[in-house]
């Protein structure tokens, strides 16, 4: 089967699946999946935990990423969208076009053992350090969806973790937050320019997905009430409005993109175009310029991610809108 029927069937069997309402499992077939989960204990109502027929590593987890020198790369399109990271003078870059597929990235940079992670339908992609009370866990995902984000899971204790957060929210490590590692959501180019030696991840088998087609093509052009998210948002943005989310507070992508830098008491959030969005066309290097962020304290990076307005009304209810 050729690489475009199988991105043509990718993109049909997704608009499906996320077309129609999510449905509410039974925590038996959970427990059939995850035998050492304690789904006793948990700070979330077991009902919020939907399915779109995915399953246990179904999408499947990255444990020995494969890496190439940023030089070497001449396959991607060079505003395509990467998680750009840097510790300790180790910088990786992790391509959408792959995490799309996979959504989790076990690693260790720097000497960190680190989570990467991203969720195309709430264009969440955040990195945690994967170290928690003396231990180091790995990840997996449980094939399942909290407000449209992906729900981890740790193989220690098979307790489930929310993406969007870093937080376990069902089993015996609830409650528990892994703490966020800062990274940019940045073009190829931009890595490159920043991180000359840096390495970028490529897929172990370049066969097995049709890594550079989208299946979310389109998304950024939703009309309303289609796959609707009944989060209450401010008069004036709309579900899938990108939101460069700190902490409490989100940013609206228009209002950096119109004012370039903003500075927010000691941070200072800065943009510039030059990056494809992974949501608009069916190739990800055709995909419209949504640009580049970043956010600084003091010149250091800090922790952000530019998500969909819906996402951060989710997870952040109380939340600050900046507009």
């Amino acid at each position: 089967m050729s690489r475009l029927v199988v991105a043509a069937a990718l993109v049909l069997t997704a608009l499906a699946a996320h077309a129609q309402q999510h449905r509410t499992e039974s925590v038996a077939v959970w427990r059939a999946e995850f035998p050492e989960t304690d789904f006793e204990v948990a700070t979330i109502p077991l009902e919020e935990i939907r399915a779109d027929g995915a399953t246990r590593d179904s999408i499947p987890p990255i444990h020995e990423p494969v890496f190439l020198p940023v030089a070497d790369i001449d396959d991607i399109g060079p505003m395509e969208p990467v998680l750009g990271l840097t510790i300790a003078d180790d910088a990786r870059a992790y391509p959408l076009r792959i995490l799309l597929f996979h959504e989790i990235v076990n690693d260790t940079v720097g000497g960190v053992p680190v989570l990467v992670t991203y969720c195309p339908l709430c264009n969440s992609g955040v990195v945690f350090d994967r170290r928690l009370y003396g231990q180091t866990l790995d990840f997996g995902n449980t094939g399942r969806l909290r407000h449209f984000d992906m729900v981890m899971y740790d193989h220690t204790t098979e307790s489930w973790w929310q993406q969007a957060t870093g937080e376990a929210v069902i089993g015996a490590l609830s409650g528990a937050r892994l703490d966020l590692v800062p990274a940019r959501l940045e073009s190829l180019a931009a890595f490159r320019a920043r991180a000359p030696d840096g390495l970028v991840l490529v897929p172990a088998d370049p066969a097995a997905r049709p890594y550079g087609v989208s299946p979310f093509a389109g998304y950024d052009d939703l009309p309303l009430g289609r796959l609707e998210r009944p989060y209450p948002l401010p008069q004036g943005i709309k579900p899938f409005d990108r939101v460069v989310v700190v902490g409490n507070e989100a940013w609206t992508l228009d209002l950096l993109r119109r004012e370039r830098e903003v500075a927010a008491g000691d941070l200072t959030l800065h943009w510039q175009p030059g990056q494809n969005s992974l949501h608009d066309a069916p190739r990800i290097a055709q995909g419209r310029d949504v640009g580049n962020v970043t956010v600084t304290r003091d010149g250091q990076d800090v922790p952000y991610d530019a998500t969909f307005a819906a996402t951060f009304a989710a997870f952040h209810p109380g939340g600050v809108w900046h507009r």
